[in-house]
């Protein structure tokens, strides 16, 4: 079992960034791919990034070039640097983990989650 914990959500102005960070504990040894989730008001959860052990990373199209993705294996985080936010980023951003060396934008792929923190961005 592997516990997730998110920090370092809040309100920004447009233009603006912020820095996720992601806390894995609990059974950590396996090499897990992860990955950043957002969901908005009214709307399905939807990828945003990954990063396998490895690092490789893979982004969705709407925040790539803004956003960057990156994790210390030996400290169990990962974090989400978010650059030239936009409104339509405000969501809910959800950490999560996923048993395999590969990466994916299939939310149910993942098999652990953390509690999200809330992103507001404010034209």
């Amino acid at each position: 079992q592997v516990q997730l914990g998110e920090s370092g959500g809040g309100l920004v102005q447009a233009g603006g960034s912020l820095r996720l960070s992601c806390a894995a504990s609990g059974r950590t040894s396996s090499r897990y791919t992860m990955g950043w989730f957002r969901q908005a008001p009214g709307k399905e959860r939807e990828f945003v990034v990954a990063i396998t052990w490895s690092g490789i990373t893979y982004y969705a199209g709407s925040v790539k070039g803004r956003f960057t993705i990156s994790r210390d294996n030996a400290k169990n985080t990962v974090s989400l640097q978010m650059n030239s936010l936009k409104p339509e980023d405000t969501a809910v951003y959800y950490c999560a983990a996923r048993n395999q060396f590969t990466g994916s934008s299939s939310a149910r792929s993942y098999d652990y989650w953390g509690q999200g923190t809330q992103v507001t961005v404010s034209s």
